[in-house]
């Protein structure tokens, strides 16, 4: 019985060796992600920032209305970024500073300009964050960027 437990065990030991070897390489060939993939090499380096504008108050006044968000793109953004922009309509939530879940319609702006610019504009991007906090009192205006590549 002795020769029986013992061989078994040396099989369990062999079979997690085995297991332990080859499960790097198993998980490795189902990595689907494309981070090796070659970058694209049309268009040119550039900056995207997406700008996250909700239109729920949090004084419980009325929401911001289509009307009064362009009106904010027309006067505070579009002077400082008059070669283009996105927006789009959207439904978002996040937690407020109380710690609710706040679930409201929300615009999306995009903005992309290329990575020279990104200094100057960077500051322009936060005067932009900024007056809206202050014009429809929000919390915060969300804000993420990356590089990309972009042809016109």
């Amino acid at each position: 019985m002795n020769v029986h437990f013992t061989r078994n065990r040396a099989a369990l030991a062999i079979a997690g060796l085995l297991l332990t070897v080859a499960a790097p390489t198993a998980y490795a060939s189902l990595d689907t992600s494309t981070a090796s993939a070659p970058a694209p090499t049309r268009g040119t380096p550039y900056i995207e920032t997406q700008l996250f504008f909700g239109t729920e108050r949090p004084d419980g006044g009325p929401a911001v209305t289509d009307r009064q968000f362009m009106a904010f793109v027309d006067e505070e953004v579009t002077p400082d970024f008059p070669d283009g922009l996105t927006v789009q309509d959207g439904r978002g939530q996040w937690r407020d500073a109380d710690g609710r879940i706040e679930k409201e319609r929300s615009y999306e702006l995009i903005l992309l300009y290329p990575v020279a610019a990104a200094g100057a504009n960077d500051r322009k991007i936060e005067e932009v964050r900024r007056a809206y906090e202050k014009a429809f009192g929000q919390e915060a205006v969300g804000r993420v960027d990356d590089r990309t590549r972009a042809d016109f």
